[in-house]
């Protein structure tokens, strides 16, 4: 499978608009037209799961954590993603999309804590960012397909989960084509009126310049007329986190359900075990910064991988109980769920987890 096919995959499962802006997420390292047979999915793209892609032969690793963070300067010899370009192995991160988007990180801790998906809400509601323009091409009927696959193919016309998306109306287009011009229907220097079909279709924003370039390319005009208009987002109802009602229950129980769920054997609970748990707030990796959203909207459970003592304090002064389980401990078992979700939507391509990744503190 062709790397674009891949990542356009990944994009379906985790769409990078809604990844937080501060994030680095996408296709970081890679080639699109690339060929892809094995994919690696990572929490952090460490040196030990450097080894293991380049054990398994792999042409990708999804690493949740982006393996490139901050704005890059120079590319030091020894950086685990300039040895990734140099043995061709592309490197892609999700990261805070896969926070938002359903049935990712933050709807596996949910679940891990039997948290009812009735009334199940974002934790803070995400703030849309614009994504997409419209773009409207006209063209001749003998032109028509030839363009609207072009564009398709650099990536116009999706729309959920639906493909190849357009909107098409018949009509009529003048030109009078000045000196020195070439016209492909009819000659310079008179008016001329022609058939034409209005072709429209979304491009996502990071697209836009690739589909716009593939659709001159197929066009036949020698100045293509062509409106690219930018879109008004909706809020989609999605957002970072999340907040649940469960069944009556304990804070002991849930402890037990998540360390089963998580796959660890302990996990940092600031609360008594008989504290009472009606209504819990998740927030995988370091969701401290989210815990005033939590206690805002009632709940009495806190559950993310990292919180700062203080903050801990605060909770349990308002009522609330906390559980952390480190950064990537809250996370790893979601990320592994995911490879297991990646698997079904490319057949054909063989996804692993890597058995490698691990939190880099443990209890001693």
């Amino acid at each position: 499978m062709k790397l674009k096919d891949v990542v356009t995959a990944l994009e379906r499962l985790a769409p990078l608009r809604w990844a937080e802006t501060w994030d680095n997420v996408g296709l970081l390292v890679g080639d699109q037209k690339a060929d892809v047979s094995k994919v690696l999915v990572t929490v952090d793209y460490t040196h030990a799961v450097a080894e293991d892609a380049r054990e398994r032969g792999v042409g990708l690793v999804v690493a949740y954590h982006p393996p490139m963070f901050a704005a890059v300067k120079r590319a030091p010899h020894d950086a685990l993603w300039v040895d990734a370009i140099r043995r061709g192995i592309a490197l892609y991160s999700m990261h805070t999309a896969l926070d938002v988007a359903p049935g990712g990180t933050n709807d596996f801790l949910a679940d891990a804590c039997d948290a009812k998906t009735e009334g199940r809400a974002p934790l803070r509601p995400y703030a849309p960012k614009d994504a997409h323009y419209k773009l409207t091409v006209f063209v001749s009927q003998a032109d028509l397909e030839k363009v609207g696959d072009a564009m398709f193919e650099a990536g116009a016309g999706r729309i959920g989960a639906y493909s190849r998306c357009s909107f098409r109306i018949p009509g009529t287009g003048t030109f009078f084509g000045e000196e020195g011009t070439n016209p492909t229907v009819g000659e310079s220097g008179k008016i001329e009126t022609v058939d034409e079909i209005r072709l429209e279709t979304l491009v996502p924003i990071h697209r836009a310049h690739a589909v716009v370039q593939a659709m001159r390319k197929a066009h036949s005009y020698e100045e293509p007329a062509f409106d690219l208009v930018r879109l008004a987002p909706s809020s989609e109802g999605v957002g970072i986190g999340r907040i649940a009602d469960v069944e009556p229950t304990s804070l002991g129980a849930v402890t037990e359900k998540l360390k089963a769920a998580l796959g660890v054997p302990h996990l940092l609970v600031a609360g008594r075990p008989d504290a009472p748990v009606k209504r819990v707030a998740v927030a995988a990796g370091a969701g401290g910064e989210l815990l005033e959203d939590a206690l805002r909207q009632k709940a009495d459970l806190f559950v993310t991988g990292e919180m700062r003592h203080h903050d801990a304090l605060n909770a349990l002064r308002r009522g609330a109980s906390v559980i952390a389980a480190l950064h990537s401990n809250s996370e790893r078992a979601a990320i592994a769920a995911f490879a297991k979700r990646l698997a079904k939507e490319l057949a054909g391509v063989e996804i692993a987890f890597s058995e490698r990744d691990a939190d880099p503190f443990r209890i001693v």
